[in-house]
């Protein structure tokens, strides 16, 4: 996508971290922004921070893991502002602990914000994407929890696995249209993933001091990563080269390469133990 200004963006999670940055960045460019969260007074008080005008920036509340939510919140984002060219599906929570010891309420929550969440910005938006035939892009937010798996994060890792999923998929699909995906895979950034037990809504189980709970470090806690972690202005300027360059994998922390290469190399050890099954000697 080569031209932003004048063109409208939605956003989900848009009250903070990378959602608000990505606002930010955008607004920059001259678009019209329709920010979504699901915490009234955060969005409130991001929209002061923001400084935009009535005319470039709306504000909707929408929990993400509602079809019909954000169903409504698209028709209502058409309404307001025409052709919507951007979709950010950002909205993200994060839960975990030991397999087997996880709450299923753990489970429903993380999927149904962090994996679902993104089936119902597509579903929403896309067919108008594909109706007004102006260049477009999907972001979707994942983590370098969706490239390589990370201990006691199994809810957060099987939902952002399934984003980078969907993601290429998408890409496939849509690889003749002037409609780009990319999906967001970053690791440590300043935002208060960590805390977002603070959103979590009644039927799964309600608020809470919510912390991921991943391997401790030399760094510290998942908490003190998180802090020590990437502005969230950085990422969204990452977003916005990389949308430009029509680019599918948006990576924001080049140092993981080494965990992933890792991953790579014991897929490839696997494939040479099956070349040289005996088991599989003749079968193929």
């Amino acid at each position: 996508m080569k031209s932003f200004a004048g063109k409208t963006a939605f956003v989900t999670g848009g009250a903070s971290g990378i959602g608000y940055a990505m606002a930010q960045a955008f607004l920059r460019e001259g678009m019209n922004v329709m920010l979504t969260d699901i915490e009234e007074d955060a969005l409130s008080a991001a929209v002061d921070k923001l400084g935009a005008t009535n005319a470039q920036v709306r504000t909707l509340i929408c929990d993400v893991a509602v079809r019909e939510a954000v169903n409504e919140a698209a028709e209502r984002t058409i309404s307001e502002f025409g052709n919507v060219h951007v979709v950010c599906n950002n909205a993200g929570v994060g839960a975990g602990g030991p397999m087997g010891e996880i709450e299923s309420a753990d489970w429903d929550w993380t999927i149904a914000v962090d994996q679902w969440g993104v089936v119902y910005g597509i579903e929403a938006f896309l067919p108008h994407m594909k109706t007004h035939g102006e260049e477009s892009h999907i972001v979707n937010t994942a983590s370098m929890a969706g490239m390589f798996a990370v201990p006691n994060m199994s809810p957060y890792c099987a939902a952002k696995y399934a984003v980078v999923a969907m993601s290429e998929c998408l890409n496939a699909e849509l690889a003749e249209t002037n409609i780009g995906v990319s999906v967001l895979c970053p690791g440590f950034v300043r935002t208060r993933i960590h805390e977002s037990g603070r959103t979590r809504q009644s039927k799964y189980g309600g608020p809470r001091a919510q912390e991921l709970e991943g391997p401790s470090s030399e760094e510290g806690t998942v908490a003190d990563m998180v802090n020590a972690g990437l502005d969230p202005a950085a990422v969204a300027e990452r977003v916005l080269e990389c949308m430009r360059a029509d680019e599918l994998y948006i990576f924001t922390h080049p140092e993981t390469w080494e965990w992933l290469s890792m991953r790579f190399q014991s897929i490839e050890a696997a494939f040479e133990s099956a070349r040289q099954s005996p088991a599989l000697q003749g079968k193929s």
